[in-house]
């Protein structure tokens, strides 16, 4: 858990921060402040929960005045701490997209699901306890559904491609997207300047390259003046940025078709979509490729992980 929290505000009412998973400003947690009530979207982890009780104090609130509690999907690092939220924010709803409501209901076979993965130790230290959300607590979300917010209006968005249980939430205040895993990862200390790179996110186990162009072209329809990114903050995203981003999902998944069925597919999936990534930085003025090295590696080793197997069941 951090000590200290940084919160930081990037539009009317909307405030981030990072949630302490994994490693310095990986996954972010945000807040909509309106009037005196608050939703909050992504929870991080368990461990996320006091992060969470800290940024809302520094706002002068409370969990007591959390509205609604808002994981844009159930992978963990996105809905870990959903449980333990709830339990706390004794006043809110959870609102969930309708293909993963039940696995925060019962959150059983997320929880093998990731252990299997990760080992009980490793899964422990990363997560805690995932703890179940009580069903009449739960409000899910279907394509277009709307809240009022306090005279706010959040709009659903059924966003398929990352995973099928996936939503983005459209702030029509301020036109903001958030956009969860949808619109690719990009993070901050590997900006030149005001130029951002994105690259897209594969991981296992529901990548689907034609769904996610689909779901990013829909989210530009909406002509958001910002994309608020889990992994991480906020990027204005520009035609060029959304045009590469689209050009690394088709990339990504020519890797996958011409080497998936090699006995060494993951080494050269691996070298050759890392490569990519350090070209796209170097194109846009970042040329630190040690650093970007080890920011990318995690997420570059998940990406391969999802090309394979998106690869072999789309063979079977």
């Amino acid at each position: 858990m951090m000590n200290t929290v940084e919160v930081i505000n990037i539009a009317e009412g909307i405030d981030v921060v990072d949630s302490g998973y994994y490693s310095q400003d990986f996954a972010a947690i945000y807040f909509l402040r309106q009037n005196s009530k608050v939703a909050i979207i992504e929870t991080g982890t368990n461990y996320s929960v006091p992060v969470v009780e800290k940024a809302l104090m520094k706002s002068g609130l409370t969990l007591l005045d959390v509205s609604y509690v808002v994981p844009t999907h159930v992978h963990l690092d996105h809905a870990g701490g959903a449980g333990e939220l709830m339990k706390q924010c004794v006043n809110a709803r959870l609102v969930v997209h309708p293909r993963g409501a039940r696995h925060l209901i019962d959150p059983s076979k997320l929880v093998a699901g990731a252990m299997a993965v990760y080992g009980e130790e490793k899964f422990k230290e990363y997560y805690g306890e995932i703890i179940p959300i009580d069903a009449n607590r739960v409000t899910e979300a279907d394509d277009n559904f709307i809240i009022d917010f306090d005279g706010r209006e959040l709009r659903f968005i059924d966003t398929p491609g990352h995973a099928r249980h996936h939503f983005c939430i459209w702030d029509k205040t301020t036109k903001t997207m958030f956009t969860g895993d949808t619109f690719g990862i990009s993070y901050r200390d590997l900006d030149h300047q005001d130029d951002v790179y994105i690259l897209p996110s594969t991981s296992p186990v529901q990548f689907d390259p034609e769904a996610l162009t689909k779901s990013i072209n829909r989210i530009m329809d909406f002509k958001p003046e910002r994309v608020c990114l889990t992994h991480f903050s906020a990027i204005k995203p520009s035609k060029k940025v959304v045009n590469k981003l689209i050009e690394s999902v088709h990339f990504v998944s020519d890797l996958a078709i011409k080497h998936a069925d090699k006995n060494d597919a993951e080494s050269i999936i691996y070298n050759n979509m890392m490569d990519y990534f350090l070209k796209g930085l170097s194109e846009i003025g970042f040329q630190n490729n040690d650093v970007a090295r080890d920011r990318l590696s995690l997420d570059v080793q998940i990406n391969t992980q999802g090309l394979i197997y998106w690869q072999k069941n789309r063979q079977g």
